[in-house]
């Protein structure tokens, strides 16, 4: 039998249930996979709590996952039966099988783990647009990143370091300043003893920075303008910490001219032509060891309430993978 993590109604993690659930042959355009391997993401908090309303419940949660194909549609021609795939952004991860469409899934390297695919398909190929796309990181550039220690703040800290950059990233203990560290950030700060507006503006000579990646979200969105140059790029990729409250735009006016986005993974990798160029980046920047993805936890997957508690409470570094 089949199972699958669902919400049947939204709320804290206790709302994770365990659920029996069918799985059937696949349709046209689809296959069945048996998932070897999930990860985790903060949206699947915000997809749990209902922060991000789902089309209806009950509901199988999760974005990232890997596995092995086990049948296709009467027309998929792209994948056969034993192919190791992997997938991001696609909700329905939470389950030991499910159907996929086949156009979503993207074929792994030998050289990639299944643990190591569902670790680093969503906030790997996150890192990649943000760096690559959202604002071209050039050599040569000073960068913020927050939450440095985080998994996409890893990613981000280890290609953006590779692209020539100088990282500042802040974390919240000296454990995780190690952390970012070793993952290629040259100034971590630890923002509960010191105040990263200030310390940025030392390492910037007053300057600030271009570029500012925010994850978190409420708690540093107004400090994180406070360390841009005039004209420099706001990204929110996240909200860990919260949503942030609305935003009067004189606002970016009078602290210099200041661009703000908030992009998601989806609007960019959309078409299947950008999801394969994106994830081909990744994969060859992982294959020449400009990042290595570092697994930092695992959870058994019927133990998703304790992974979402332990993510939740930042107890977390670097990636976390669910093992159906």
């Amino acid at each position: 039998m089949v199972h699958a993590i669902r919400i049947h109604d939204y709320g804290g993690p206790e709302a994770l249930r365990w659920d029996e659930i069918e799985v059937g042959d696949p349709g046209p355009g689809q296959v069945r996979l048996r998932q070897t391997a999930v990860g985790l993401n903060y949206i699947d908090t915000y997809h749990r709590s209902g922060a991000y309303k789902l089309p209806q419940l009950p509901a199988i949660i999760g974005t990232e996952g890997a596995g092995v194909v086990e049948a296709v549609g009467p027309d998929v021609t792209t994948l056969k039966p034993g192919d190791r795939v992997g997938y991001a952004p696609l909700i329905g991860a939470y389950a030991e099988s499910r159907l996929a469409p086949a156009d979503r899934l993207i074929p792994l390297p030998s050289w990639i783990e299944d643990r190591q695919a569902a670790a680093m398909l969503l906030q790997g190929m996150t890192a990649q647009f943000l760096l690559r796309s959202t604002y071209t990181v050039q050599p040569g550039d000073t960068i913020l990143v927050q939450a440095a220690a985080g998994g996409v703040g890893q990613i981000l800290c280890q290609w953006a370091k590779h692209l020539g950059a100088t990282v500042i990233g802040t974390v919240s203990s000296d454990e995780k300043a190690e952390l970012a560290r070793a993952a290629g950030c040259d100034h971590p700060i630890v923002y509960t003893r010191e105040n990263f507006v200030n310390r940025v503006k030392d390492l910037t000579d007053g300057q600030g920075v271009p570029v500012v990646y925010d994850g978190v979200g409420k708690t540093t969105f107004m400090d994180s303008l406070d360390c841009l140059r005039p004209r420099g790029f706001m990204v929110l990729f996240g909200a860990a910490s919260g949503p942030v409250p609305p935003l009067d735009l004189q606002v970016l006016a009078a602290k210099g001219s200041l661009y703000v986005t908030r992009p998601t993974l989806f609007s960019y990798v959309s078409k299947r032509d950008d999801l394969m160029a994106s994830a081909a980046d990744l994969f060859e920047v992982v294959h020449t060891g400009g990042v290595t993805i570092n697994v930092g936890q695992t959870f058994a997957l019927r133990d998703a309430a304790e992974a979402h508690r332990a993510l939740e409470s930042r107890a977390t570094t670097g990636s976390t993978v669910l093992l159906p």
